[in-house]
């Protein structure tokens, strides 16, 4: 079984938010009140039963109404700015994504997770690649590095590394790390430089595991689409189906006027491009296709339908 590590990222950042001094009275208890929605949906989705596309749809269904709730009623139709000029820096909206995904690393949805032993699943500074220095440095004092990545989600195994040099057994470099199988990346607006900056973080990762995959996420796409088989990447899923809004319509929702008179307007259109089922039900795809349920590789099973 993967262990998976739940994160609380979105209700750290609410609590600290009702806790800021700069936070406008008469935001406090809209934030209070958003503290108690959050609360319900833990113990909404901690609650779900089922399994398959069905457990997967109610989970989907659940998100898109919380997050609505954050980003529409709490930040969008603020009678004052702070929640929305500041909403990069509080980081609420775009940790709700955070919190949510690991709760797609779940036997109910991914089978072959019931038969694995040894791997976690959570954000890891993930193994990506080792390196030899002068031979003037002791190996521990310098002279092997070990580089890490961080990934927002991978599924991993912890290994030990354990290096010594025949003429002297006692300079040992020892060091533990993590190797994914599984990373993901989740961006809310995906931009060229965001692009290239995972295309290369998959092309570390596969060179040290070239079993793995490497998704990346998005709910908004700020780009034009480049072919992923150019890239080590393995897929890019758009989870909201929708560019991202131009920057002079976004102009206008600075001010709380401004968001008054958007008002009706953003929300239909964030009810017309909602987090896609069909995108998470892709992810999950995925997951299945590195995780299968049955072992695929076995000698016997191999034989019987003669390809490899």
């Amino acid at each position: 079984m993967v262990q998976v590590i739940q994160t609380r990222a979105h209700g750290d950042k609410l609590r600290a938010l009702a806790d800021n001094v700069k936070l406008p009275e008469q935001d406090r208890p809209r934030v209070e009140a958003q503290i108690a929605k959050y609360d319900e949906w833990v113990s909404k989705l901690n609650a779900l039963e089922g399994q398959g596309d069905g457990l997967l749809h109610s989970m989907v269904d659940l998100l898109n109404e919380y997050k609505k709730s954050v980003e529409f009623d709490l930040i969008f139709c603020s009678g004052d700015d702070f929640l929305y000029r500041q909403k990069g820096q509080l980081k609420l909206d775009n940790t709700i994504l955070e919190e949510f995904l690991p709760r797609l690393f779940d036997s109910r949805l991914v089978p072959g997770f019931s038969r694995q032993n040894g791997l976690e699943c959570g954000p890891r500074a993930s193994f990506a690649g080792l390196s030899f220095e002068s031979p003037l440095l002791p190996l521990a004092a310098g002279g092997v590095y070990v580089k890490r990545k961080d990934q927002d989600f991978s599924v991993t195994r912890q290994h030990k590394l354990r290096i010594t040099t025949t003429s002297n057994p006692k300079d040992v470099f020892e060091q533990d790390f993590h190797v994914s199988y599984f990373a993901t990346e989740i961006k809310t607006n995906l931009d060229k430089t965001m692009f290239q900056e995972a295309a290369a973080t998959a092309g570390e990762l596969k060179r040290v595991s070239s079993g793995s995959k490497y998704i990346l996420l998005c709910e908004w796409l700020d780009m034009t689409p480049i072919n992923t088989k150019l890239t080590a990447m393995d897929e890019v899923i758009v989870l909201r189906r929708a560019k991202r809004l131009g920057s002079n319509l976004r102009s206008d929702f600075s001010t709380a006027a401004g968001r008054k008179a958007a008002k009706e307007w953003y929300s239909r259109f964030l009810d017309d491009h909602p987090l896609s089922y069909d995108g998470f039900k892709r992810f999950v795809w995925h997951l299945n296709e590195c995780f299968p349920a049955e072992e695929h590789d076995a000698e016997d099973v191999v034989l019987e339908r003669g390809y490899f």
